[in-house]
């Protein structure tokens, strides 16, 4: 196999391997052992969650740092466990260190394993927060989890446009290399030059 082969070759593989979305789902860890957007209510059961504040970042996901304190936001979890589909469910957003109550919702069951909470006014100041999940078990147990986030933290930086405007620099590279023979001539010395060094 010729250099031009191998290149075209390593391109095609990083650009399968950047658009791959078990890599990326979740920060580009497969399956849920680092997903930092998750609550452990026991021992491997989960409840995923992901923040929206659509009006003002439409289609952004957040999790542990929202934007915006005072914008509509929307907290969905999504149950991992079929099994808590026929337990009610309590939740509750409190500030903190106070502790003050921003939200609640009574407790009831979800049957499509989906909960969307609406904060139409998101949160009333930038600072830390903490969502309280209660589960109470057909037994007349709980199972209570914590998981806090950070409001009002600013405009976040996308990864995803960085990682766009990466491909298309790559790709606007690869095409000058293909259709300008000094360019071509030039790359083609540098790596005959630099495999010669080993």
């Amino acid at each position: 196999m010729n250099k031009k082969q191998i290149f075209n070759k390593s391109f095609l593989v990083i650009l399968g391997l950047m658009f791959s979305s078990v890599l990326w789902a979740h920060g580009g860890a497969a399956g849920t052992d680092t997903d930092q957007c998750k609550f452990e209510l026991e021992p491997d059961h989960w409840i995923h969650y992901t923040a929206y504040q659509s009006s003002n970042y439409p289609g952004d996901e957040f999790c542990g740092s929202l934007p915006d304190a005072d914008a509509m936001t929307q907290l969905v979890f999504d149950y991992q466990d079929i099994r808590y589909r026929n337990m009610a469910v309590e939740f509750e957003v409190t500030k903190e260190p106070e502790g003050t109550r921003v939200f609640f919702q009574d407790a009831k069951k979800h049957k499509s394993g989906t909960v969307v909470l609406s904060l139409p006014n998101g949160v009333p100041e930038a600072g830390q927060y903490l969502i309280h999940i209660t589960l109470h078990k057909n037994d007349g147990g709980r199972l209570d989890a914590h998981m806090s986030f950070r409001a009002g933290t600013g405009s976040p930086t996308s990864s995803t446009d960085l990682l766009m405007y990466l491909v298309a620099l790559l790709a606007g590279l690869y095409v000058l290399y293909l259709s300008n023979a000094t360019v071509k001539e030039k790359v083609d010395a540098y790596f005959k030059d630099a495999t010669s060094l080993k």
